[in-house]
């Protein structure tokens, strides 16, 4: 009897121990994900003041196109949570597209070599963006599955674990263009 008790006891510790560890596993490759598309970010927020640059060089009286992209910028590297940042991050795409599609009023800028490897080297960030968002939340699913799953959900609410938070499309870009 009492081994049968130890032996039930020493199962259920390991079966916590690798649940815990899958746990930790799964929140450590949503870090790893929001961290992709950190480094996304970072790149396109280093690209974005030589692409003004550029287009300040042919097209001064977009001014306003200019300075908010600027103002979205900052505002994003002061964001607090991750809603506000995606939220000022589509924001701040969405002005870059607005800014890339001056290339059409402006045939000299449009010939610019200049700005022409900007702008291929900015579609390729959003490429690259746009897997590392689909990447994380596949993180995030994976995780917040796990928290929710009976056993799991008991280990995950001793060790404190939280849901992780998806990264969403705005209203804006969900409508149809």
């Amino acid at each position: 009897m009492f081994i049968g008790i130890l032996l039930a006891v020493a199962v259920a510790g390991l079966a916590s121990i690798l649940m815990f560890n899958r746990l930790v596993a799964d929140r450590n490759q949503m870090r790893a994900a929001w961290s992709d598309i950190d480094v996304q970010l970072m790149r396109r927020h280093d690209l974005t003041p030589q692409l003004v640059t550029a287009v300040k060089a042919y097209a001064g009286h977009e001014r306003d196109t200019l300075e908010t992209i600027t103002a979205l910028r900052a505002q994003t590297k002061a964001a607090a949570g991750l809603a506000d940042r995606a939220r000022l991050e589509d924001q701040l795409g969405a002005q870059i597209e607005r800014l890339l599609a001056l290339q059409e009023s402006y045939p000299d800028l449009k010939a610019s070599e200049n700005f022409m490897q900007l702008s291929r080297d900015l579609v390729a960030i959003e490429d690259h963006l746009q897997y590392a968002r689909r990447y994380y939340n596949g993180a995030v699913r994976q995780l917040n599955t796990r928290i929710e799953h009976f056993p799991d959900l008991i280990v995950a609410r001793l060790a404190g674990f939280q849901r992780g938070e998806f990264f969403e499309a705005s209203a804006e870009q969900r409508s149809a263009p």
